[in-house]
């Protein structure tokens, strides 16, 4: 459905400016039920080194396969979506039905930085199948459900979830979701986390805290603040726009 490769500047001055990142992919799996929008959320192994314990999207790293399909970045990342998403869930997808829906750059503190590219796309067909060795476990939950176990403290998601999260449960149907996203175009998101009175904040360009590092009561806001239990996205003159 969209073919462009958004952010090619972007990510060329990102692995410029750090060549740690590991390009990796991630599939947003979206049906309808009767109580509205439901997404897949797959539980990583708490034995993992990287995310252990946390509920996730379908994804994982760029392999060389994917690397030699196509001739760019995008292409790669489109391949280890698909091929990600049918070795966790067991669902196959076609890489046609897929849109890029958002890019993520992991702060500088991250022991490990996944330049990730985020594709949304209905979900097939069938049973989701997960191997109990990596995803040990599995739901489809409405967005706002999903963010209301987090508050509980009764999972445990990362901020780019978070804020997938937090932007699908707007939607009202699958086919409103990817006519929206497809018209409106990918996000990019680069991470910087900054210490504030009400705790820890995960800032992205716009913020005016996000390149002197200044926090005052002041200011554009664009973050998450990851104050326990409850973290809060504020987007505008400090206005906080949910919890």
């Amino acid at each position: 459905m969209n073919n462009k490769v958004p952010f090619e500047d972007w990510l060329d001055q990102q692995r410029a400016e750090s060549d740690s990142l590991i390009p990796a992919a991630t599939v947003i799996l979206l049906r309808d039920s009767n109580r509205g929008l439901e997404t897949l959320m797959m539980r990583r192994n708490s034995n993992l080194s990287f995310a252990e314990g946390m509920w996730v999207f379908p994804g994982g790293k760029v392999e060389e396969e994917d690397k030699a399909i196509g001739q760019n970045q995008y292409d790669a990342a489109l391949s280890a979506a698909v091929r990600e998403c049918e070795e966790e869930s067991g669902m196959v997808l076609n890489s046609d039905d897929l849109i890029y829906y958002s890019h993520w750059i992991p702060p500088v503190e991250a022991p490990r930085r996944f330049s990730t590219w985020f594709f949304i796309a209905p979900s097939p067909k069938g049973q989701v199948v997960i191997d109990d060795g990596e995803i040990i476990d599995h739901e489809w939950w409405r967005p706002e459900d999903a963010l209301t176990r987090a508050h509980d403290m009764k999972i445990q998601i990362l901020p780019p979830t978070w804020i997938t999260l937090f932007d699908l449960q707007t939607f009202p149907s699958v086919e409103v979701a990817m006519q929206t996203i497809s018209t409106r175009g990918p996000r990019a998101y680069a991470t910087k986390i900054i210490r504030t009175d009400r705790g820890m904040a995960a800032i992205w360009e716009g913020d005016s805290a996000y390149d002197g590092g200044e926090v005052s009561s002041e200011g554009h806001r664009h973050r998450l603040v990851m104050e326990d239990p409850i973290w809060r996205f504020e987007l505008g003159e400090n206005t906080t726009l949910q919890s």
